[in-house]
């Protein structure tokens, strides 16, 4: 039980750094009570529901192409995060046309940062967590992350956006790697 805890924090945290840095992003502007709420709300929702069509997909590939598809899945994972490391590097946008704490602007937002949630959740059947403990592992750190995030963004600005983004892609790269070592090794 202790190795399945291990990897749903990894998962929840890489998640999280992801969802920290778009937050960040936002709070540098300054954001409203109900807007955190909104905000949080909303990326929660994004990660799970995410993690839950990832999770349908990777049955369904599960039982086409049988093993392999937990390794594409670590595969893509790994390809996701170099790509979020990358992106770090990038410059990095001046204020946004879309409103990110409502309507259009939100929705966007939302769906951006879980697109990382599709990849490990086409993984969470392989990885053999419980999936219901993971969703909520999930759920709890992206409304953590969100918070601090918002809360912390005029104090972190760019600095934190930046590498908070990059930590997150590395987060994701190494447990790419390392779930496909433990499955190779038969270890998880």
């Amino acid at each position: 039980m202790g190795a399945a805890l291990l990897k749903i924090f990894v998962l929840a945290l890489a998640l999280a750094l992801d969802v920290f840095a778009v937050s960040v992003g936002v709070g540098v502007r300054g954001a409203s009570r109900g807007a955190k709420i909104r905000i949080g709300t909303a990326f929660a929702c994004a990660e799970i529901g995410m993690n839950l069509v990832g999770a349908g997909v990777g049955v369904l590939a599960g039982r086409l192409v049988g093993e392999v598809a937990g390794y594409a899945g670590f595969a893509a994972l790994f390809v996701l995060g170099v790509y979020m490391m990358r992106e770090s590097f990038g410059e990095l946008s001046g204020p946004s046309i879309l409103d990110l704490s409502r309507g259009r602007g939100l929705f966007v937002a939302s769906l951006a940062i879980s697109l990382d949630s599709l990849g490990i959740g086409f993984t969470i059947l392989y990885v053999r967590v419980p999936l219901e403990v993971t969703l909520i592992a999930i759920g709890l750190a992206s409304v953590t992350a969100t918070t601090l995030g918002l809360t912390l963004g005029r104090w972190l600005g760019r600095y934190a956006e930046r590498n908070a983004a990059f930590v997150g892609g590395l987060v994701l790269a190494i447990t790419g790697v390392v779930f496909a070592a433990l499955k190779a090794l038969h270890l998880g």
